[in-house]
């Protein structure tokens, strides 16, 4: 077996951005950057701050955001904060009184058990005076803020939005919002509302997903591409997708040129086993596979040709049609020139599965394994909540 790379130092670039379609996009691809710059954008905001996150946890992290928040009340601006139950399960109850003590707007996103317990709101949006905002994978948590330098750093990635389209995505949070907090909201309602929002024309397209059976926006999007693109560069922190999505993949690493990373760290061991147990079909279909290093890995991003998908969604069944989630599509070709810049940085830090490689890992217990991991994923964890998602409201 090929020794582990050696964790790269971060290497001097220029920051990726482009104005596409009257906005302005940055990609913000360090931790510590990313505190910076979303205490910077509430300190500067002056009108409304929206912010809906997964995970907001009670650590330094956490408690700078809010007091930053609480002090945009003092000084007029009006605060909502939406959060997931599940996600935030581990905040202490008191942790979000100083927000609304201040007259800020909080509430979590469904936290009670029954019909809809294992319905997630995995989306992370910051929108600021309705003009600038913050989309991307990483939650409010000390882990998603450090510099990869610690196994338990979680790299991911911002993308800072500046003009037009934050009106749509400002208006499609006030949907969510309100459907969040409406007694005997329906699902059926919810499922209208995402594609309501959902764009399909233009240079940027907000792409949202939901509990659906058929037709979810991003899913269909993204398989639509993989059919008929010839490059795609992928890098999903989990990756366990259905097997028509994996036959699409193969399919186009025959015609064309796939490279996947994936992680080698996690907080859940048994995603890596799913995503290990897909490996050797798409090797053997030309398929690169990649396994990212120094930490663990939590980037949502996708480049299919010239089209460019950040957000929060992972490419598995949860994320692919359970959760609520967002991604923004880019169809721009110096865009993606720019982020396949990014993704061969990322691969630098990664090491390459050979098929020599898998093979040599490939004992009878880890395949076993990696079985069961893959179907505990696909298929015991999309089932349950499937059931509970959609038995019971239409």
């Amino acid at each position: 077996m090929a020794d582990r790379p050696d964790p790269q130092p971060p290497s001097s670039h220029r920051r990726i951005s482009a104005d596409i379609a009257g906005t302005r996009l940055e990609l913000i691809e360090e931790g510590p950057e990313r505190l910076e710059t979303i205490l910077r954008m509430i300190d500067e905001a002056r009108e409304s701050i929206r912010m809906l996150f997964y995970m907001f946890s009670d650590d330094h992290a956490g408690r700078a955001v809010v007091q930053a928040l609480v002090r945009a009340v003092e000084r007029g601006c009006e605060v909502r904060l939406l959060v997931d139950g599940f996600g935030c399960s581990a905040a202490r109850p008191d942790f979000y009184q100083p927000l609304h003590d201040a007259g800020g707007h909080f509430c979590l996103f469904h936290p009670r058990y029954g019909v809809r317990y294992l319905l997630r709101n995995h989306q992370k949006i910051a929108i600021f005076d309705g003009r600038r905002a913050i989309v991307g994978g990483s939650n409010i948590d000390d882990d998603y803020f450090g510099d990869g330098s610690k196994a338990t750093d979680w790299r991911d990635l911002w993308l800072t939005l500046d003009g037009s389209a934050v009106t749509p995505l400002t208006r499609y949070y006030e949907a969510i919002f309100k459907w969040t907090t409406t007694k005997g909201a329906k699902i059926r309602t919810l499922r209208r509302l995402i594609h309501r929002h959902s764009q399909r024309r233009g240079a940027l397209q907000w792409k949202f997903s939901g509990p659906m059976r058929r037709r979810n926006p991003w899913p269909t999007q993204i398989a639509k591409e993989i059919i008929s693109g010839t490059r795609m560069d992928m890098i999903a922190a989990y990756f366990s997708p259905p097997y028509a999505m994996l036959r699409r993949i193969a399919r186009m690493g025959r015609r064309g040129q796939v490279r996947v990373i994936t992680a080698s760290k996690s907080d859940n061991t048994t995603t890596i086993a799913a995503a290990r147990h897909t490996y050797k079909r798409l090797l053997r279909n030309g398929v690169e596979m990649y396994e990212y290093q120094p930490c663990r890995l939590h980037t949502k991003l996708a480049i299919v040709d010239d089209a460019v998908h950040i957000g929060s969604s992972n490419f598995d069944f949860r994320s692919l049609y359970l959760n609520l989630e967002i991604m923004l599509r880019i169809e721009d070709a110096g865009f993606a020139e720019q982020m396949r810049g990014y993704f061969e940085r990322e691969t630098r830090d990664s090491l390459q599965i050979t098929p020599e490689i898998h093979k040599a890992r490939a004992n009878w217990w880890r395949k076993a394994k990696w079985t069961i991991g893959h179907f505990l994923v696909t298929t015991i964890d999309y089932t349950v909540t499937r059931r509970l998602n959609f038995g019971a409201e239409k």
